[in-house]
């Protein structure tokens, strides 16, 4: 078994396991679009950190960071915004998946610089 790189990956599995499980857990199941996006979106973060966890790579962080992105931008995309609760959880989902992923960006020095170029062992 190889030793865990990144601690922040772990923390956007659990994330992504939320996000799946948010419909459920704060009762808007009933939202198609709010719904679906979550669901999705989670399961996306669920796979890229699982990734990132076992073979990493900085791509995976890059792609966590733009699932960030996404849900950040989400409930005006997708034109939930204005169900407080479901907007609240994927903004603040959305920030702590960049956080994360930056955070590994910024300090890992495998992975070079912000460009991504260096590589991971």
């Amino acid at each position: 078994m190889t030793q865990l790189k990144h601690w922040q990956d772990v923390a956007n599995l659990v994330l992504g396991v939320w996000l799946a499980l948010s419909p459920w857990a704060l009762g808007y199941q009933g939202d198609a679009t709010a719904m679906t996006s979550a669901v999705i979106v989670g399961v996306a973060l669920i796979a890229v950190a699982l990734g990132a966890i076992f073979v990493p790579r900085a791509w995976e962080e890059w792609t966590q960071g733009l699932i960030g992105l996404f849900l950040i931008a989400s409930p005006w995309l997708l034109g939930f915004n204005d169900r407080q609760a479901i907007m609240r959880n994927a903004v603040i989902t959305g920030l702590a998946v960049v956080a994360l992923a930056a955070w590994t960006l910024l300090t890992d020095k495998d992975y070079g610089s912000w460009s991504g170029k260096g590589a991971a062992h």
